[in-house]
């Protein structure tokens, strides 16, 4: 690791403003017009307007251009934009581009996004449908042509050999399902709102791929999210307490993949997970046990439970007694196995709302928590905090 210390972006910027549609299995609109309703929402939040905003952050593999979204919405000139690489594990880095820009005073309001019909258009839990020949393609050659062609069956490779490593069984990952489940029942903005699951509905759904279960598999989702990223001293004079972003990083582990990471010397954890939680606790000067919440990227359940022990929040092995036991809420807004998979980026909302103290399932008293975005890939992570 390059960076030893510290770094200096703790404290420099907060999101103020968040925004989004609503989440559905069809929208009936572009995702063009997605993304520009969640800006819009975000920037309503913030008390600004599109002439506020100089800088934009998303994603790749989003079809709405960083240009083409500030023409729709109305804005003026840019002075940044920027999209970062490799899906899910972008979210929370698009916080981090948008805090350095601020922070180096290249830009002074900048919106992150992501918007998509993920459901009714391409669905990514389909896998590997045509792809053009590169170097990042070349390695799913040591994969497919096996019958390893999806998301699910890349992670179940990791989640067998976690569950022989410990001496588990599936029931395991059904601790992460319930809880998420359970927090997204009483979220009106949840897919399954209402409709909570025991471990024994769990352990009948049906196999995908084994070890992993329908319930181990987060949803697809049509839907936009953004953010609002601007300085500390700015979000303090708009209409919501500011979200402070404590920390922010972005992580790769040696021998990286994007999700067939297979030939590392430990198969059983996520090394890129482990690269973020070392910088985001030096730079936030907190540990696990400082946490009030857990915003735990889900798209599969095993790898919450690996995420939970590379930040330390306990031992190897353990992190299914953890959840079982509700030491640290996690995903209260249901997660993207029960509010919506927007790629982590409703995650980061429901972040700032526990901060806020707006949270439908708001934990009392949190003030620091910590979101994370996906594994299996390059990754990154957030701690936010309250202003004082």
């Amino acid at each position: 690791m390059s960076a030893r210390g510290r770094d200096p972006l703790s404290g420099r910027a907060a999101v103020a403003g968040i925004g989004a549609t609503e989440f559905s299995k069809d929208s009936g609109r572009s995702e063009l017009r997605l993304a520009v309703e969640a800006v819009r929402a975000a920037l309503d939040d913030a008390g600004l307007t599109p002439g506020d905003v100089d800088g934009l952050v998303t994603f790749t593999m989003d079809t709405s251009p960083e240009i083409t979204v500030a023409q729709a919405c109305g804005m003026g000139d840019l002075s940044f934009f920027s999209r970062v690489h490799y899906g899910g594990g972008a979210a929370c880095a698009t916080v981090l581009q948008a805090a350095l820009a601020v922070a180096a005073r290249v830009a002074e309001v900048v919106v992150c996004y992501r918007a998509f019909n993920e459901r009714s258009g391409r669905r990514f839990g389909a896998g590997v449908q045509h792809r053009e020949p590169s170097a990042e393609g070349a390695a799913l050659g040591w994969a497919l042509p096996f019958g390893l062609l999806t998301p699910a069956s890349w992670v179940a490779m990791v989640a067998q050999r976690y569950l022989h490593r410990y001496g588990l069984t599936p029931e395991a990952f059904g601790h992460v399902a319930v809880v998420d489940r359970r927090y997204a029942a009483t979220n009106p903005a949840a897919h399954f709102y209402g409709r909570p699951i025991t471990l024994a509905d769990h352990a009948a759904s049906r196999w995908i791929v084994e070890p992993l279960r329908l319930l181990d598999c987060c949803q697809e989702t049509d839907g936009g999210q953004a953010l609002v990223v601007t300085s500390v001293e700015r979000a303090r004079d708009l209409p919501h307490p500011p979200a402070v972003v404590a920390a922010a990083a972005q992580g790769a582990g040696r021998g990286q993949e994007q999700m067939t990471s297979f030939y590392r010397d430990d198969l059983a954890g996520l090394p890129e997970t482990g690269v973020v939680a070392r910088r985001l606790w030096r730079t936030a000067g907190l540990g696990p046990g400082d946490i009030d919440v857990g915003i735990l990227y889900d798209h599969f359940t095993p790898f919450v439970l690996m995420q939970l022990e590379e930040f330390g929040f306990c031992g190897r092995g353990e992190a299914a007694d953890f959840v079982a036991e509700e030491r640290l809420p996690l995903n209260t807004h249901g997660g993207q196995l029960g509010e919506a998979y927007l790629h982590g980026m409703n995650g980061i909302a429901e972040g700032v709302r526990q901060v806020r103290g707006t949270a439908v399932n708001q934990v009392p008293g949190a003030s620091r928590v910590l979101v994370t975005a996906g594994t299996g890939v390059p990754t990154s992570g957030l701690v936010l905090t309250g202003d004082g």
